[in-house]
């Protein structure tokens, strides 16, 4: 079965209320079966462009990834991300 993926692009505007946001959806999204595998650090946009911020966070499915976004908890918590950075947010299957 193909994995999940949660991906984030995100561009910071308020680093310490989003210091917040990344403090308390670590263990909502780890609890959900959430593997962080890319979380910020260098990043070289070679073509197009880009959010400065990049977030990678692997599931065991698709299906574990959509719910993860969709539960609750991490809605909540998102909403502390959605005032502090822009970002887009998209759930991908693997291969």
């Amino acid at each position: 079965m193909p994995k999940g993926y949660i991906i984030g692009h995100i561009t910071v505007n308020d680093m310490e209320e989003y210091k917040e946001y990344i403090r308390l959806d670590t263990p909502i999204l780890e609890r959900l079966g959430g593997r962080f595998i890319v979380r910020g650090g260098q990043a070289e946009v070679t073509e197009g462009t880009a959010e400065q911020r990049h977030v990678v966070i692997e599931f065991p499915s698709y299906a574990e990834a959509l719910a993860a976004y969709h539960d609750p908890d991490y809605q909540k918590v998102a909403d502390i991300r959605r005032r502090s950075a822009t970002s887009t947010i998209m759930v991908v299957e693997g291969v």
